[in-house]
């Protein structure tokens, strides 16, 4: 039988007039590393915060740790980290003093024990001293990852903790992450990457607070039922505008010498390429990718559902 980490059901969250979280249930399996995927305001952020108690949901029910989620905020709270999509700790002070300024926040007993493990964790060796303001964004990300595992939480909830970092520290990030997990932590992570989205064991998609699709990479790419067409020559460039206005093509891509359409039917598709005068090329159906169908699903959001409404 599943143990789950996260078993809620009906979260609905209102800010004045603004629905930001509707109807939403949710299960995260123990020691998973699960993505949670949507466009800007779909609501992530929020549902992260209902989450580990730092709001408190207007309905619904459920448990966070096999704590209940209505009445145990304060106990979800101390057995879960959160990292935000801010960097929110302290500038002014060095690496060494924001990790153990978090240990005593977390009442950690073994400050110094503990500090010293999060810093081999993290790399963080040689920038103890270092002001936290002066470390560079990727640095910054790492800090945060130790501090928000400083207090060996069961579950770990990440939003967006790799944006704006180059690709080798998304990487070095993301090992980190698995490395958790291997360890039995239950990790929440909110991102825009879809290689990231595909290093998770299952993903999550929220569409205007409410769940749209979930499971394994491969399922969500099969449940979009998209087609896509791909064809590779020199003047590609100047044949995907023309293909952006046909009727049936949904998106039309450049990726150096290749260029990717997609829709919902492959002969509509055939129908586009012939119309559009592109024809000639050697076209050829390919596997949609989970950015395909990511793509697809903030262009056409399910019936009443609106992008702007969540958090």
């Amino acid at each position: 039988m599943t143990a789950y980490a996260i078993d809620v059901e009906h979260l609905s969250k209102r800010f004045r007039a603004r629905r930001v979280i509707a109807d939403l249930s949710l299960r995260v399996a123990e020691g998973e590393v699960c993505g949670f995927l949507g466009g800007n305001g779909s609501g992530k952020t929020t549902t992260m915060r209902l989450l580990c108690g730092l709001l408190r949901p207007d309905a619904g029910r459920g448990t966070c740790l096999g704590i209940d989620l209505l009445t145990g905020a304060d106990a979800i709270r101390r057995q879960v980290g959160y990292m935000t999509q801010r960097f929110s700790l302290y500038g002014d002070l060095t690496v060494a003093e924001n990790l153990d300024f978090v240990a005593r926040l977390h009442g950690v007993r073994d400050r110094a024990g503990m500090v010293r493990e999060a810093v081999e964790r993290a790399g963080l060796g040689t920038y103890l001293g270092q002001l936290a303001e002066e470390l560079s964004g990727g640095w910054k990300q790492r800090l945060a990852l130790a501090a928000a595992v400083l207090h060996k939480p069961r579950l770990l909830l990440l939003d967006e903790p790799t944006a704006g970092v180059d690709a080798k520290a998304r990487r070095e990030f993301w090992d980190l992450i698995h490395e958790f997990a291997a360890e039995g932590m239950t990790i929440l992570v909110s991102t825009h990457y879809m290689d990231e989205a595909e290093r998770c064991a299952r993903v999550i998609y929220l569409a205007g607070g409410h769940l749209v699709v979930q499971g394994t990479a491969a399922e969500v790419v099969a449940q979009a039922h998209i087609t896509v067409f791909e064809t590779v020559g020199a003047t590609v460039e100047t044949a995907a505008p023309r293909l952006r206005h046909q009727p049936g093509i949904e998106t039309a891509t450049v990726f150096g010498r290749a260029l990717r359409v997609t829709g919902d039917d492959a002969a509509t598709l055939r129908a586009a390429v012939a119309a559009a005068g592109v024809g000639d090329f050697d076209w050829h159906e390919v596997e949609p990718r989970l950015d395909d169908v990511f793509i697809h699903m903030l262009n056409n959001p399910p019936a009443g559902i609106s992008y702007g409404e969540g958090g």
